[in-house]
């Protein structure tokens, strides 16, 4: 299995994305893992050369800053671009890069290609929940608009993905909104549920904002615009229950000595909504596999970005994503 790693995207990179990277050559010897960048960068990092890890030298980066459509097609040789050549031309089964989100999704667009039959391929990044299985979220910024029928596919996708990936026989699927009852929402969701009731899927109807921490389904459905304000009020409101827990427990020495006693649980609890233990977020749709690590990912987070990428290939996601979006059919019996 042969996975380029963009090894210069991200607010730490290359140094943080090779040290992920040998990790991951050095668990899983059935993978190949192309570093794709400046060759002297990586190999400053390089602590180690395993069989199974090996360089593609590039000598252009996109930046945070750039804008993605100009920059995926004047940046040929940026390593972003090379990488999804590689996937394109079946000499990489799958990317992961930790850069500019928008770019990515172009290069998955325009370089690699959509899934004949999809529409619009969707970021879908894991939300952590509170029984630690976490919910599969899309789309959370892709695509701003959406219309019923893909928000049809984004369903289909999601629920193809947490079966093949994470084991789940039978995903439920939720559709963001207001309330839980079938007539509620705006015209977009209104016109969805009936084909998500009816698609093959295992539907389980609306789900408001403030369920998904509860893991009330497997996958949650919405368009670009809702997800994403769902997710950075998420983060948002998490980033500020530990900020102010920070300063509660630091005050005395009795709230100090709370905090030590404490300690194991928060931690555990923090690991639950850390999403480096996920790895990276699918672009799904996308006729190879790509896979976006958040830009501050540390090395676990690379490390398990390839795992997540080894699991898809051993499950042929992509193909089945194609195949099912081209038959226009899913059994959810089983």
């Amino acid at each position: 299995m042969r996975i380029a790693i963009d090894a210069m995207g991200g607010d730490n990179a290359p140094k943080i994305v090779v040290e992920g990277a040998l990790a991951a050559a050095k668990e899983w010897k059935d993978v190949h893992i192309i570093l794709v960048g400046n060759s002297a960068a990586i190999e400053a990092h390089l602590t180690e050369r395993p069989a199974n890890i090996s360089i593609r030298h590039t000598e252009e980066v996109i930046e945070a800053e750039d804008e993605p459509v100009k920059a995926v097609r004047r940046k040929k040789d940026a390593s972003m671009v090379v990488a999804g050549k590689l996937v394109r031309e079946k000499e990489a089964e799958a990317m992961i890069s930790a850069g500019n989100t928008g770019a990515l999704m172009t290069t998955g667009l325009l370089v690699v290609g959509r899934i004949p039959g999809i529409e619009r391929p969707a970021l879908a990044p894991m939300i952590p929940t509170m029984d630690g299985n976490g919910v599969l979220a899309l789309d959370l910024g892709a695509n701003m608009d959406a219309t019923p029928e893909q928000l049809l596919q984004y369903a289909i996708m999601g629920s193809i993905y947490r079966s093949k990936v994470h084991g789940i026989a039978k995903p439920r699927v939720g559709l963001l909104n207001v309330g839980t009852e079938a007539a509620k929402g705006n015209e977009l969701t209104k016109t969805a549920y009936p084909l998500m009731e009816n698609g093959p899927i295992h539907f389980v109807g609306n789900v408001e904002s403030s369920q998904v921490l509860r893991a009330k389904c497997d996958v949650i459905v919405c368009d670009g615009f809702a997800g994403n304000i769902m997710l950075k009020s998420i983060e948002g409101a998490a980033s500020a229950i530990f900020s102010a827990l920070k300063q509660e427990f630091t005050k005395t020495i009795f709230t100090k000595l709370a905090a030590a006693v404490l300690k194991p649980g928060l931690t555990q609890f923090r690991k639950k909504l850390d999403y480096n233990e996920h790895g990276a977020a699918p672009f799904l749709g996308i006729d190879g596999l790509v896979l976006k690590s958040h830009g501050s990912s540390d090395a676990n987070a690379i490390k398990n970005a390839v795992r997540q990428a080894r699991i898809a290939l051993q499950n042929d996601l992509v193909g089945t994503i194609s195949a099912e979006i081209s038959h226009g059919k899913r059994d959810t019996t089983t």
